[in-house]
């Protein structure tokens, strides 16, 4: 094993993964493909297969990412309590602190073997090992349906947690080897194969998953014979695409041979690198852009993190609020290309805090939908075509403020960030945006529970979730009624706390968006 000698830094991971807050990549500048095929009229030629190496590299770097998002849906289905899927939150932490080891993996390597092959094999073997495992254990960790007292909720975050820290290493050696396996003149499709791949690779594990998993869905749309189980299990497709983890590897280790681009593949050395990152902490603009980052995401952590999980609540089908995400994939597409136009300006941040108050102003409009959800069903489970309609539209309104707000965030970091290190300063602002919507989801996930209160009807007991089963008003035969639900407190009080750091944060953010470039720069 050796160590790279110092040079110039370079980003240890792409500007967006798929996340709560995190995107695939999208160009801000849409005259760079033009000018490209301009310069380069051989295209793709003799970068055929390293490009399809690389989107299924980023597709398999998906799959667990997808999984993890669609266990809280499993778990509101085995009705756990909402502090049990904020412990499972975290799991979706390490894209987010990746910063923390992405140093090491990108400057420890056995040369014999590969700078990247170093790590991404045994990385991905360990992932198939992960997957094949926990495919024997899921289904008693994970429970049965309408039963939470089955759950192994630390345990099942404790492997997904790994699960993902897993990815997020993976993720940061395949980023690394994109910029050596593709020729320079071709290394822009690195971004493209990301975004393709991840989130093909989300979408199968996620989206897919769900429809295959649901046994309404399957003896709707796939049987001729209705049963209680759908096409596939979560055990069995962690199993599968464990083999397939395992097979694929092996193929990449002996197939694939890595070579080294001195000039593509800039090189750092550990120390250098951290002591880089504390340079740039310690810049005053810095330090108040964090405050920015790490606080501006709390009015919207109720919208973003209870909405899907009370609509379940209210009676919608996991599988159906999993499919509304398909319509909108060409919106997250055309949007960013679109809002990028009016964030090349001097003032980025412009855009970021005329779209902030709308966003917020959403989140009452996702507390309106919950409300309606439980009042517009002529059956229990079943919603009127107009409902889904709104949602839809409501959902994409949403995702005009939720872009215009990244993309001139992304255009802000790519503004202020000192060309001699900007991929190291990059990754920080990046890491601190990512952080900064995290940990206002678990914390929302986390109170909601102790804002709602519930009477029981019919026998005498308790209605909180984690009290013990004995103790429990649903096993003296009663049922549980809701009186006050906390996702409304909760969601007007952080909306209220929104606006209130839009009113605080205002003027900070226009005197940073105006500060000179000069200000952000290391000494």
């Amino acid at each position: 094993m050796t160590s790279r000698r110092p040079q110039p830094a370079k980003p240890y991971f792409p500007e967006g993964d798929i996340g709560e807050d995190s995107f695939p990549h999208v160009p801000f500048s849409s005259g760079g493909t033009k000018r490209e095929s301009e310069e380069n009229p051989r295209g793709l030629e003799g970068d055929y297969s390293n490009v399809a190496l690389l989107m299924f590299l980023y597709v398999l770097q998906g799959i667990p990412l997808g999984v993890a998002g669609s266990v809280p849906m499993l778990l509101q289905s085995r009705d756990v309590s909402y502090k049990e899927q904020a412990v499972f939150s975290f799991v979706f932490w390490p894209f987010s602190i990746k910063l923390i080891w992405a140093p090491l993996v990108d400057s420890m390597y056995f040369p014999s073997f590969g700078r990247r092959k170093s790590w991404l094999v045994p990385i991905q073997y360990l992932i198939g090992v992960f997957m094949m495992l926990l495919s024997y254990r899921v289904d008693s960790l994970i429970g049965t349906e309408k039963s939470g007292s089955g759950v192994s909720i630390y345990m099942l975050t404790a492997i997904f947690f790994m699960l993902n820290f897993l990815a997020a290493t993976q993720d940061i050696a395949v980023d690394g080897w994109a910029l050596t396996m593709l020729s320079k003149r071709n290394v822009g499709w690195a971004s493209t194969c990301n975004t393709v791949g991840q989130t093909a690779g989300y979408f199968l594990g996620n989206i897919f998953f769900l429809a295959l998993e649901s046994a309404d869905f399957c003896n709707k749309y796939l049987r001729s014979e209705p049963q209680e189980t759908g096409v596939v299990t979560l055990a069995g497709f962690m199993f599968f695409w464990g083999i397939v983890f395992f097979v694929t590897t092996t193929l990449v280790m002996i197939m694939k041979h890595e070579t080294d681009d001195p000039d593509a593949d800039s090189e750092q050395g550990i120390v250098d690198t951290y002591k880089q990152l504390i340079r740039v902490i310690k810049l005053p603009p810095v330090i108040s852009y964090a405050i920015i980052l790490l606080t501006v995401k709390i009015g919207f952590a109720a919208a973003d993190s209870l909405t899907g999980l009370k609509l379940m609540e209210a009676g919608m089908k996991k599988e159906t609020l999993a499919l509304f995400a398909v319509p909108m994939i060409p919106i997250q597409i055309i949007l960013p290309l679109i809002i990028s136009k009016y964030t090349a300006s001097k003032t980025p941040m412009d855009i970021f805090l005329r779209a902030m108050p709308f966003r917020l102003l959403l989140g009452l409009v996702y507390a309106f939908m919950v409300w309606m959800a439980s009042r517009v069903q002529p059956s229990p489970g079943v919603f009127p075509t107009s409902f889904y309609i709104f949602i839809l539209i409501v959902y994409a309104v949403h995702q005009v403020t939720l872009y215009s707000m990244f993309v001139a965030g992304m255009a802000f970091h790519a503004k202020i960030s000192d060309p001699a290190i900007g991929g190291t300063y990059m990754t920080l602002l990046n890491t601190l945006s990512n952080l900064g919507g995290n940990w206002p989801s678990t914390m929302a996930l986390w109170v909601v529970d102790g804002l709602t209160w519930k009477s029981c009807i019919g026998a005498t007991g308790s209605c909180d979730k984690a009290a013990p089963l004995e103790e429990q008003c649903t096993h003296h035969g009663g049922v549980c009624e809701t009186n006050i639900d906390g996702y409304y407190i909760e969601s007007i009080l952080l909306i209220a706390v929104g606006f209130l750091w839009y009113i605080w944060r205002y003027r900070k953010v226009k005197q940073l968006d105006r500060l000179d470039v000069s200000a952000w720069k290391c000494s």
